[in-house]
């Protein structure tokens, strides 16, 4: 199976920058994106094969989240819950036969900080939803996690220590999150690898010198860890200043 995260940053604007080329030449059984940015009504997106699901933000032109899957799942749920989420468009869970898919836009927590309680709030019950997800069947999670988790995730760790995306509390909760029994699959496969990143900032030449972070991620449980054949970083393909990320995974 082959599932493909990717937040677009405005998925209208991406579409403009090839995001279908690739969408198709990808062919993923399962292809979620984050930071939608739109409402509903504004872009239909015509994918043969595949049943969509969207998340809207009530901002307009702010987050929201959509997962395009082949296999109809048996239940499709929308946030945690909590209003606030739900308002911000952030998270859609799918059931399937053998797992739970979530794909998640997890809260910036801003330049000057401003929203890191909010943030780390929402990382405690983002666990503590993928920990009761996982008492029933497997879970793989993905999407813009709005963190690096180690220093190897981004290039320049010293400069940024206690920045946004790589605070001691935001790497904290990740860890808190592989140890409550699950797996970030990229370091699964690869764990000494560098210079491997999602995420690069508008500034000059910094794409072109990789000078990024990589801040998206398939998350999957421990249980299915084992089952992972591959996880890349599409780092040549643009549109958005997130690559898309994918996950080969064999559940059958």
């Amino acid at each position: 199976m082959k599932l493909v995260s990717w937040n677009v940053n405005g998925i209208r604007a991406c579409v403009k920058k090839g995001f279908l080329n690739y969408f198709h030449e990808v062919d993923a059984d399962i292809f979620c994106i984050q930071e939608s940015k739109l409402q509903e009504g504004q872009i239909t997106l015509e994918l043969d094969g595949y049943h969509q699901y969207w998340n809207y933000a009530e901002r307009k032109g702010y987050s929201g989240t959509a997962v395009f899957t082949k296999q109809k799942p048996l239940s499709i749920s929308y946030g945690l819950g909590d209003k606030e989420d739900e308002a911000e468009g952030r998270i859609i869970t799918l059931e399937f036969e053998e797992f739970y898919f979530v794909t998640v836009y997890t809260p910036n927590s801003k330049r000057d900080l401003a929203r890191l309680g909010y943030r780390l709030q929402w990382e405690d019950e983002v666990r503590n939803y993928m920990v009761l997800l996982e008492k029933t069947k497997p879970v793989i999670l993905c999407g813009d996690l709005n963190v690096a988790h180690n220093e190897i995730d981004l290039k320049n760790p010293k400069s940024n220590k206690g920045n946004s995306g790589f605070t001691d509390e935001e790497r904290g909760k990740m860890t808190l999150l592989l140890q409550s029994g699950f797996v970030d699959s990229f370091r699964y496969v690869y764990p000494e690898k560098d210079d491997c990143f999602t995420w690069w900032s508008y500034m000059s030449k910094v794409r072109e010198r990789n000078i990024g972070w990589r801040i998206d991620y398939f998350i999957v449980s421990d249980k299915i860890a084992n089952k992972i054949n591959d996880a890349q970083i599409h780092s040549e393909v643009l549109g958005s200043d997130h690559c898309p990320i994918l996950l080969e995974i064999d559940l059958s």
